[in-house]
């Protein structure tokens, strides 16, 4: 093999392998973005203690938003809150009861933390 068709396929699979990692790096990086920006909201913002959250985890899904965060309060670990980070609004879009919550009977109106933006 001549020195010019190593270096092509030498190009070629670095080529390759950046057009795979860049979206992967691409999409953990954003979803890194978006948690840190709904913690900030949380804390200087709407008043929350860093103590009282339990777990903030940046999330990328195929429908749209592409990009949300899910958030878990420790006075209510059995409800898992999803906020927007679109721009320069971030709003408490909706909320999920985990089957646990489900079994204890909780429902809307037990929400601690429910904040709708309308």
């Amino acid at each position: 093999m001549t020195r010019a068709k190593k270096i092509f396929w030498v190009l070629l699979v670095i080529a390759i392998i950046g057009i795979a990692i860049v979206p992967i790096v691409t999409i953990q990086a954003n979803k890194h973005t978006y948690k840190k920006r709904v913690a900030n909201y949380l804390i200087a913002e709407k008043g929350y203690e860093k103590e009282n959250i339990e777990s903030i985890e940046g999330k990328w899904g195929i429908k749209l938003p592409t990009y949300y965060v899910i958030v878990t309060f420790k006075n209510e670990t059995y409800v898992e809150y999803v906020y927007f980070a679109h721009d320069n609004d971030i709003f408490q879009f909706n909320y999920k009861i985990t089957e646990e919550g489900q079994q204890m009977g909780i429902k809307e109106e037990d929400l601690i933390n429910y904040n709708p933006r309308y």
